[in-house]
């Protein structure tokens, strides 16, 4: 071969070989698709062997929880679930059962849930309160002026559904858990949403109540 054309020919090689390397590289990262087989094997059954309780103990069949302190979980975006999950284990989101039972999970089995719930049909639910639904309404769908509170339907969409990878879905919540989470972030014993924590910190009890059952009305 001529000389002329060796460096060339070495320097393509090198090129070819570095270029090889970094995608096998990126390919050896890549996370693992979650899979939604197994998430609903370990929320229906969970694994005497590591300690996991089943979920569905709790948040009824296929997310549709029916213990009003216990959130449905159906249709929930599965970035939030797996977010939410992995918050249980630290300090932003303690809990006396889930940190429990978030930290006998692996990121693999978080994952794997919330494909599980998120591909289930969301569940239903209805306002239970007359009296106050109007209030509920207008600070849902247009905030407090004059107290800076925004419009919720802003971040979770005028039908409750929220926004994924972003913003939870709240339409049909139980009234009892909403009003709880609301609660909790205005006390500070929930700190793993900033926004929330100042929006719940200007709403009274009455105004969060209103709100609370509203969205349980959302389809």
């Amino acid at each position: 071969m001529n000389r002329v054309f060796l460096p060339i020919v070495k320097s393509l090689f090198v090129a070819a070989l570095a270029v090889s390397t970094v995608a096998s590289a990126a390919e050896a990262k890549a996370p693992a698709k979650a899979d939604p087989a197994k998430g609903e094997a370990l929320y229906n059954n969970g694994d005497s062997a590591r300690n996991i309780i089943a979920c569905v103990s709790c948040h009824g069949a296929a997310g549709a929880s029916s213990i009003a302190q216990n959130p449905k979980l159906a249709a929930q975006h599965e970035a939030y679930l797996h977010k939410q999950l992995v918050d249980f284990t630290g300090p932003t989101r303690e809990n006396p059962v889930m940190t429990g039972f978030a930290k006998a999970l692996s990121d693999e089995d978080m994952k794997n849930i919330a494909a599980y719930l998120g591909a289930q049909k969301p569940v239903a639910g209805a306002a239970k309160d007359k009296a106050t639904v109007d209030i509920g309404k207008k600070i849902y769908r247009a905030g407090i002026a004059e107290k800076n509170i925004p419009a919720c339907a802003g971040c979770h969409s005028p039908n409750g559904a929220g926004i994924a990878a972003q913003f939870p879905r709240i339409g049909g919540q139980h009234q009892d858990y909403t009003v709880a989470q609301l609660t909790n972030f205005r006390a500070g014993t929930r700190n793993n949403s900033a926004q929330m924590t100042v929006i719940a910190s200007r709403m009274s009890d009455v105004e969060i109540k209103a709100v609370a059952d509203y969205v349980a009305g959302l389809k």
